[in-house]
């Protein structure tokens, strides 16, 4: 059945399988959360990813460490925003409902346009501008400012945007000799001695045997996460599975439900869809951009073939 399908088709599965596994992921340390202390989790989640992480790099060969200086600056600079991305996403998820921050985390592809735009000189029309703006206003409707629901754990929610935001500007810098399991592999390890950081002069608590188990799985999720996310990149276009991220926004609410009793509000559900439907035109918008502009250069060089040949 799976050989029938095309390569899109392929890519969106496991597109689908990788947000699936994601949040799955954020499930089990929500729920681990309750009697474990963050820092060890942050050290056990790290050191399973790390090892699975760098066997599965040896295995599809993609695990190099001879980068150029500027590279090495940008990789060691994105393992300092996933360290920091990670403290505050999980800080924020152990507090708030597990929708609530999924849904703040759907601003991600907005931001990075955004910050595309400001800071890399990337062009973004009127209409993606737009769009932005509408997502922005999502955003405000979910968090809310000024409400009684808006408190420090909203705040590390929006810092891990932020973090996030920086880490993807960063990786965009990169040139393409570093391998992205290698950068993953990195990403973990330097996740996993920050977590040895944060329990310095903390006491190692004792983990029962369903937490063992809840970290295990959580190491394996990862994994899976990472492979599909991977496999994906190789299997369909970029453009055509990229939407299929927000299907981790549906993950969380039907697991909230059905693990914490949570459900989001009204206002917090139309914002997240306001959210959503802003950041899949902009990424239809790029899509199409980028379509154009290879179709005008498509048309240069044949213009120009055509004029060396006369």
């Amino acid at each position: 059945m799976l050989q029938s399908l095309t390569p899109n088709q392929k890519g969106a599965l496991l597109m689908l399988g990788s947000m699936a596994a994601f949040t799955c992921n954020d499930t089990l340390v929500k729920l681990t959360g309750h009697t474990v202390p963050l820092w060890q989790i942050v050290v056990i989640r790290g050191a399973l990813a790390s090892v699975l992480l760098l066997g599965l790099a040896k295995v599809m060969g993609a695990l190099r460490f001879d980068f150029s200086r500027r590279d090495w600056g940008l990789v060691l600079a994105r393992c300092g925003t996933e360290m920091a991305a990670t403290f505050f996403f999980l800080t924020a998820l152990l507090e708030l409902p597990l929708a609530n921050v999924t849904a703040v985390l759907q601003m991600l592809p907005l931001t990075v346009t955004l910050c595309a735009a400001l800071f890399l000189q990337e062009r973004v029309g009127w209409r993606r501008s737009l769009a932005i703006a509408l997502g922005f206003c999502g955003m405000v409707m979910i968090v809310r400012p000024g409400s009684a629901d808006f408190g420090l754990a909203t705040g590390y929610a929006l810092l891990a945007v932020a973090a996030l935001t920086l880490r993807d500007l960063v990786t965009r810098q990169m040139s393409a000799a570093v391998p992205s399991l290698t950068v993953t592999f990195l990403a973990a390890f330097s996740v996993m001695l920050f977590g040895c950081g944060l329990g310095l002069g903390e006491t190692w608590q004792p983990v029962g045997a369903r937490e063992w188990g809840f970290l295990v799985a959580m190491g394996g999720l990862i994994l899976m996460a990472y492979l599909c996310a991977v496999m994906t990149i190789r299997v369909g276009e970029i453009s055509a599975v990229a939407p299929l991220r927000y299907t981790g926004l549906v993950w969380a609410l039907i697991l909230g439900w059905l693990v914490f009793g949570e459900w989001p509000s009204a206002l917090t559900l139309v914002g997240a869809a306001i959210v959503v439907a802003a950041g899949l035109f902009t990424l239809l918008r790029e899509r199409q951009v980028a379509a154009g502009t290879e179709g005008q250069a498509h048309q240069e060089g044949q213009a120009h073939q055509g004029a060396e040949n006369t």
